[in-house]
């Protein structure tokens, strides 16, 4: 097996500081989300010549921009976690129905899935949360929505592949029920291939729910996101540019480094990829 190269190891360790600073974050920043110094608002960061209070300087209404970030990396990294996973969770039980079921059902199932593929998914969300409104359920349940056809065309195919196998069928010879035989045999045999789809679908769900709290459709007052965040200094990109910038620079830096992981792990579980290369 090849030894990871050092930008796959540079992603790792980018990823690790991310979920490291939401988890603990909170400890270590010299001031509360909630603080506000209305005095020393729009200060650069302390590099600039700012105050050494607030190493990265502050928003419009002196609130430190070390603790916004980390509030805005845990909102951010919370809510794309529960959407990926309810997007994978719901896609891969309508694939594992439709690759059992068959005929009717499959069909049916998989028209549902073309349907959602067609539609450009920023107007479904637009247009769900002007009709219901903005909660941070709805939000969540929104961002699961996305790519949950990914997961169903992925499992389904996985699975019809799974159940041609030998093992499948002697597990089948054998008596084993429905329940047994998917959840039992052929789950663990094609989780490698989900595993590596929730890891591309990360990201994507970050940048949407980022995109989304720029619009001020996402993440509300008094809960921040690195979306949120983003679109507050919008307005002051040419004379207080941090405001945007930090959270700009953690957005991409935690996307790509996500995707880079996620290509990484393609490469090495997915079977197809290993046959070419041998």
């Amino acid at each position: 097996m090849s030894r990871p190269n050092v930008i796959t190891l540079l992603a790792g360790g980018i990823v690790a500081a991310a979920v490291g600073i939401a988890l603990v974050g909170n400890v270590f920043t010299p001031h509360l989300v909630t603080d506000q110094a209305l005095l020393a608002r729009l200060q650069p960061p302390a590099f600039l010549g700012g105050n050494p209070d607030f190493p990265l300087g502050t928003d419009r209404i002196g609130r430190d921009m070390v603790a916004r970030l980390v509030a805005g990396l845990q909102m951010s990294l919370s809510v794309a976690l529960a959407g990926t996973l309810i997007g994978a969770i719901f896609g891969t039980f309508v694939g594992f129905i439709a690759a059992h079921f068959r005929g009717l059902v499959e069909e049916v199932l998989m028209m549902v899935v073309d349907f959602q593929a067609s539609l450009p998914f920023i107007l479904i969300a637009l247009t769900l949360l002007a009709f219901f409104g903005n909660s941070m359920v709805l939000f969540v349940i929104l961002m699961g929505m996305f790519g949950w056809e990914t997961y169903a065309r992925l499992a389904r195919g996985v699975v019809l592949s799974a159940r041609s196998q030998p093992y499948a069928r002697a597990v089948e010879a054998l008596g084993a029920g429905p329940g047994r035989l998917y959840f039992r045999h052929i789950l663990p045999n094609v989780a490698s291939a989900l595993i590596v789809q929730v890891t591309l679908t990360f990201p994507q769900i970050i940048l949407l729910e980022t995109s989304l709290s720029f619009l001020g459709l996402g993440i509300q007052p008094p809960n921040t996101s690195l979306g949120q965040i983003l679109g507050d200094g919008r307005d002051y990109l040419s004379t207080a540019w941090w405001i945007s910038v930090w959270p700009g620079v953690v957005i991409f830096l935690v996307t790509l480094s996500m995707s880079l992981l996620g290509d990484a792990l393609r490469d090495r579980l997915d079977p197809m990829l290993k046959t070419r290369t041998t």
